[in-house]
């Protein structure tokens, strides 16, 4: 039986191990965080093909039952004029998008994971990698401590040491310009309408916000500016964002600033970055999935359904093929896909903050375009599906 070394307990790797675990694949999940994540007061949206992903391997109810829906999103200018709405696809089923915060979600992973028995060590901060004589491949961690396995799989993130190591001279995660904050209020005069994200084309940034059931507003902002070292993004106050973006957004005729305004201490923000594509996403026993093979700007809000969709198609390609030929199944399977995925976010970053003339442009065309395509427009996104039980084929060599 092969044994699997999974490096970072995040979506992707959490989703990995039970995919692997179905595929009758031993794996121990190596996770750096004591607890808990990154941005762990952020929240996310996991689409309908996220949940399919998941369904796949019968993982999807913990995410359902932990998460709101919403059917549509609802698109505003700067001026406060409504460009129209689209459906959500999945809605009607059921499984449209599904919000819930990261950290939500890490626990309702981690939880079904632990109730299957997959293994989740915590605090093991990878540091390096090398092949034993037995052929095998060893994993090093910060505390001193080492593991073997037959392949290791890097699900280590944007920033990802498994990358560096598979390919010295890939190329760096790309900083968007822009840095993601996200808020909670209870105290909004008046809140946007519940089962909707509405989405503001700001003149000077972006805002999108949705409503909990409980009614909080659960809202995000991409701020343009410079990238800010970590310890230096977290030494920034709420009440300096608050600040900042109701600043940003305060010459527009919406609802952002005030929703700003009205929000308390619970802000977090992260730098926000994107990889468009890397050469080598497997050397003869590594391979790197998720944030750490592809990225995308948070403007398509696909990073965890993707990342989702990368486990359980490399764990179908590790079941039917040996281990070189399943890895190759698994870029030639997944590297189009991804990559559009970042590039249509990439190009709907560019489409938030125009000059005057792109804005004017931006909300004549846009709601031609909600009428011609609604939810039907994004189908090769949102509708895709993966069907565990059918056998992958091997693809041409490389």
């Amino acid at each position: 039986m092969t044994d699997a070394l999974i490096i970072g307990g995040g979506v992707a790797g959490v989703v990995t191990a039970m995919a692997l675990q179905k595929a009758g694949i031993r794996t121990v999940v190596h996770e750096s965080h004591a607890s808990g994540a990154d941005d762990a007061g952020a929240f996310l949206t996991v689409f309908a093909n996220g949940l399919e992903a998941l369904r796949a391997i019968d993982a999807h109810q913990p995410v359902i039952d932990a998460s709101f829906p919403a059917d549509r999103v609802d698109f505003i200018s700067n001026t406060g004029k409504r460009l129209g709405s689209r459906e959500i696809a999945g809605a009607g089923e059921g499984t449209g998008a599904r919000t819930l915060k990261r950290a939500t979600l890490y626990r309702v992973l981690h939880e079904e994971a632990d109730r299957r028995g997959v293994r989740i060590e915590h605090g093991k901060r990878f540091a390096a990698a090398h092949t034993a004589p037995n052929g095998r491949i060893v994993a090093s961690f910060a505390d001193g401590g080492r593991a073997q396995g037959d392949i290791l799989i890097g699900a280590d993130g944007i920033h990802s040491l498994t990358r560096k190591m598979i390919d010295a001279a890939a190329p760096r995660p790309r900083f968007t310009g822009q840095t993601t904050v996200c808020g909670f209020t209870r105290d909004v005069p008046e809140p946007p309408g519940p089962g909707a994200y509405t989405m503001i084309y700001g003149k000077r940034a972006f805002f999108g916000c949705t409503v909990a059931p409980d009614g909080e507003v659960w809202w995000f902002a991409n701020a343009p500016g410079p990238e800010l070292p970590r310890a230096e993004l977290a030494a920034v106050t709420p009440e300096q964002w608050r600040e900042r973006l109701t600043e940003l957004f305060a010459e527009d005729r919406t609802p952002a600033a005030d929703i700003i305004r009205a929000t308390g201490d619970t802000i977090v923000a992260s730098n926000a970055y994107d990889l468009a594509t890397i050469p080598n996403w497997y050397g003869d026993a590594m391979i790197v999935i998720g944030d750490a093979a592809h990225a995308a700007a948070p403007n398509a809000a696909q990073g965890a359904s993707m990342a989702m969709e990368d486990g359980v198609v490399l764990a179908a390609c590790l079941r039917d093929l040996p281990r070189r030929r399943a890895f190759a199944a698994f870029e030639r399977i997944r590297r189009e896909r991804v990559e559009r995925v970042v590039a249509t976010s990439a190009a709907m970053a560019r489409q938030t903050t125009p000059g005057a003339l792109g804005r004017m442009v931006r909300d004549t065309v846009l709601p031609r375009r909600l009428d011609r395509g609604g939810a039907g427009a994004d189908a090769w996104l949102t509708g895709h599906r993966i069907d565990w039980d059918a056998t992958v084929e091997d693809g041409p060599r490389r």
